[in-house]
């Protein structure tokens, strides 16, 4: 039983950790976009780097589940 939670945690987590990676990439685009204003730039770049904060725990996360699912 444990197993088939450990997977289905493991999809959980892949799927937010590319979600995050996804808002990551869109928000770079709008910190560069030279069209954009200061604050609004400013706040995209705050949030790509909060993005990629929750990809990379997201990913160690889904790393540990499937560990614990094939051990």
């Amino acid at each position: 039983m444990d197993t088939i939670k450990q997977a289905g945690n493991y999809v959980s987590d892949k799927i937010q950790g590319t979600t995050n990676e996804a808002s990551k990439e869109a928000n770079k685009g709008v910190a560069k976009d030279s069209n954009a204003g200061v604050g609004t730039r400013l706040q995209a770049a705050g949030d790509a780097v909060s993005d990629k904060t929750k990809q990379h725990g997201h990913e160690a996360s889904a790393e540990a589940n499937k560990q614990a699912a094939t051990h």
